[in-house]
């Protein structure tokens, strides 16, 4: 896997033209949680200059790119991120930007702005090629982050009330978990640690659920194609709203809800 990242940030810098300012890992794969099927590899590469509307064309579908020339190697398509020229993001003000995401890659002028990535880059990046320089980095208050949590407690309520076959959407189970563990240490541990963490104090009431989430992030190629799991993952949605009763209850705590937050089972 690193190898590919290797490959990746050799791929930027060879449109580019120049050395790249950095390139920093975060997310599962430094928590030594990656899990083919399941995770993706978190990206954040910084070019020492602007890039210009043809380089950015060019890296739109570099993933796509690499993975023709290795068709095995399902790495590329896993890497997800921003390139971006470092002066730019310290600044906040871009000319343009390539982002990855899981549904598919776009150029734009604004950085999708994710607290808990932002934390993770701040406390935990590590840095894979160029300079380590983590004054580009500012790590989001206490505030910001119950924030956060708060807001991703709000798309479980609009989102996850009805779930589909995908094994992602065993995941919401995992984001409360890892929601209720930053709320409570200002924090962030991945989906499936927080899961554990969970488990050990017995967070929730009904831990069946919490316990075949487990196992299925752990293997998710043995489960993507059992129709009984798909079954279970059809029904999941009145679990995974019963499961974000428990942050409720702790952002009430915490200030963060105030009146009763309408509820759409």
């Amino acid at each position: 896997m690193l190898n590919t990242v290797r490959q990746v940030t050799d791929a930027v810098a060879a449109v580019t033209g120049e050395a790249l300012h950095s390139a920093w890992l975060y997310g599962s794969v430094i928590w030594v949680d990656f899990q083919r099927g399941w995770s993706d590899i978190d990206l954040l590469i910084l070019t020492a200059s602007p890039l210009t509307e043809a380089q950015a064309e060019r890296l739109l579908k570099l993933r796509q790119k690499l993975t023709e020339k290795e068709p095995g190697n399902t790495y590329f398509r896993a890497c997800e991120g921003v390139i971006a020229c470092a002066d730019e993001y310290r600044s906040g003000d871009f000319t343009r930007l390539v982002y990855w995401g899981t549904s598919g890659e776009r150029i734009t002028d604004r950085c999708p702005r994710d607290t808990f990535a932002a934390f993770q880059l701040a406390r935990y990046a590590r840095c894979v090629a160029g300079t380590e320089d983590r004054s580009l980095f500012r790590e989001p208050d206490r505030a910001e982050m119950v924030a956060a949590v708060k807001a991703h407690y709000e798309a479980i309520r609009q989102f996850a009330v009805q779930t589909d076959e995908s094994l992602y959407s065993c995941g919401w189970l995992l984001d409360i978990a890892r929601c209720l563990y930053t709320l409570r240490y200002n924090d962030i541990v991945s989906k499936m640690w927080a899961g554990l963490w969970a488990k050990e104090l017995h967070i929730f009431p009904d831990e069946e659920p919490l316990l075949k989430a487990l196992e299925i992030c752990r293997h998710p190629l043995k489960y993507k194609d059992r129709e009984d799991v798909k079954q279970w993952l059809k029904g999941l949605g009145p679990t995974v709203q019963q499961y974000a009763d428990v942050p409720e209850q702790e952002l009430r705590k915490a200030g963060a809800l105030e009146a009763e937050t309408p509820r759409n089972d």
